[in-house]
């Protein structure tokens, strides 16, 4: 790992991680920015088919709902998502597992510490695997 990991969390995590993951859905965002709203963050993101989806990442609770048309969610709910990311200045790795709550019309992703992150603009990708 180049630049290590962002703490003793993302480690662990990074290392429960099965090898061959059999996801339900993988995708890799690209932020362009994030509007910072009282307790969120959003931003806007472009999916395969050329439509904005939103994203909105908050504090509190832990999890994770799904925005169908990123995922093509087909019969098949996963339980969890991992959701990484590398932090801009440092290249330390973010690794989170997140309960799968739900699929809604926007991607909602419930985490404090990435919520922080996003507040500061250390980021600008983000991977999703559900699994």
């Amino acid at each position: 790992m180049k630049g290590g990991f962002y703490d003793e969390l993302s480690e662990k995590t990074y290392r429960e991680m099965p090898l061959r993951l059999q996801a339900v859905g993988k995708v890799m965002l690209h932020i362009d920015r994030f509007e910072v709203g009282q307790s969120y963050v959003t931003a806007k993101v472009e999916d395969r088919n050329g439509d904005r989806i939103s994203i909105n990442i908050e504090g509190g609770r832990t999890g994770i709902d799904l925005q169908e048309n990123l995922f093509r969610i087909k019969g098949v709910m996963p339980k969890s998502a991992y959701v990484t990311t590398t932090i801009n200045d440092t290249g330390k790795l973010f690794v989170r597992k997140l309960p799968v709550l739900g699929v809604k019309d926007w991607l909602l992703i419930y985490e404090d510490d990435l919520f922080l992150l996003a507040v500061k603009d250390a980021y600008d990708e983000v991977e999703i695997i559900a699994v």
